[in-house]
């Protein structure tokens, strides 16, 4: 068999159609051109958790519409590159498996070396029922049989409290379809009517999604209402996470960082693991940075600081702040510990000192509770 250089080349000599997304954080899908250039470390990964890529490389045949899926969380090097290794090892893996029809029903052997690999991870519950439903959308096959049924609910047909039938699927399959104005209308008009039991995992479901403004709008409502209780409001902010570069939504979370003593401590971790573009500008990072500092827990300033400098599109506005004449002297001194405590393989002491140097990335220890 021919030498095989990457996951994207295995795929294509199988003569497979394939999609790749992120699943580490929320899921994200990844062109096809994107992850050429991440497995040829032409550009690092851009969505790292705990120094990984998690990712699901989904594929099939032209004339099978059932996809299969690979679960993949490969390290990362401390530039935020792919392991090439790592990934090497896991293609010789698969071929030892699979030999060269990766599209084949693997028989249970086959499947019981895929699982045990050591690349292979399986993601919360939630997160497979958000790709599964997004697949099915990037398909254009149908919903599952819970969409019709979330659709009647949300709609108001079956009265508020009669959500114990409502399953996880169908609120993904919903929000997965949010972008069409009927679902977006109906959505906004019962959001303030939703017990918690349904609004956490809708909000959940809907962090993936690119939100309508009508949704926007909706959402912002209750955010601003006294009457919507803290951890609805954590969870309304969660729905944001691929909406937070919205100008109405940008607004809202600057402004939330100038109340110092009002932010909690879940909100600044949400900040970091899931609404992370709007951290993207100096003025903002440096608010944040100051929220965080202004808590007086060392441990978390240092695991929220790693988690965000390891963000490719991040990491050189953190350098900006470090260096900020109009920074606070509770930040100088929680930057400060970072400095001692990171060991001298993060690179963070020599990109300090010099903007000429090569950026590396530290490890982070960010978690998926966000």
């Amino acid at each position: 068999m021919t030498t095989i250089s990457s996951i994207s080349e295995l795929l294509t000599l199988s003569g497979s159609q394939y999609r790749i997304f992120d699943v580490g954080r929320k899921i994200d899908k990844i062109s096809k051109e994107t992850f050429y250039k991440i497995e040829h470390n032409h550009v690092p990964y851009p969505y790292p958790i705990q120094s990984h890529a998690c990712f699901a490389v989904v594929f099939w045949q032209k004339e099978s519409s059932q996809p299969f899926i690979w679960f993949i969380k490969c390290p990362l090097d401390e530039k935020g590159l792919l392991n090439l290794v790592a990934r090497d090892h896991y293609i010789a893996i698969i071929i030892e498996a699979l030999g060269s029809n990766i599209t084949d029903t693997p028989s249970d052997k086959q499947e019981e070396l895929l699982k045990n690999n050591p690349y292979h991870f399986t993601p919360a519950q939630y997160k497979l029922a958000a790709l599964n439903s997004m697949v099915n959308a990037e398909l254009k096959r149908e919903m599952s049989q819970y969409y019709a049924l979330f659709e009647q609910y949300v709609s108001g047909d079956m009265g508020w409290d009669n959500w114990h039938n409502i399953g996880v699927q169908g609120i993904n399959d919903f929000a997965t379809q949010i972008s069409q104005p009927n679902n977006a209308k109906i959505l906004a008009d019962s959001l303030p009517k939703l017990p918690e039991q349904v609004l956490k995992p809708l909000c959940i479901a809907l962090e993936s999604h690119t939100l309508p403004l009508v949704i926007i709008n909706a959402v912002l409502k209750l955010l601003q209402n006294d009457d919507t209780s803290i951890d609805s409001k954590h969870h309304l902010l969660r729905s944001l996470s691929s909406t937070s570069t919205h100008p109405l939504v940008e607004q809202y979370i600057v402004s939330l960082l100038t109340l110092l003593n009002e932010i909690s401590i879940n909100d600044l971790i949400l900040y970091s693991g899931r609404l992370w573009t709007v951290l993207e500008n100096k003025q903002t990072l440096l608010s944040y940075f100051e929220a965080v500092a202004q808590k007086k827990d060392i441990a978390l300033f240092v695991e929220l600081f790693k988690d965000l400098v390891a963000m490719p599109n991040i990491r050189p506005i953190v350098f900006q702040v470090m260096r900020a004449p109009e920074r606070s002297h509770a930040l100088a001194l929680a930057i400060g510990h970072v400095m001692q405590t990171t060991t001298t393989n993060s690179g963070i002491n020599s990109q300090t000192n010099s903007q000429k140097k090569p950026q590396k990335k530290p490890q982070t220890n960010n978690n998926d509770s966000a």
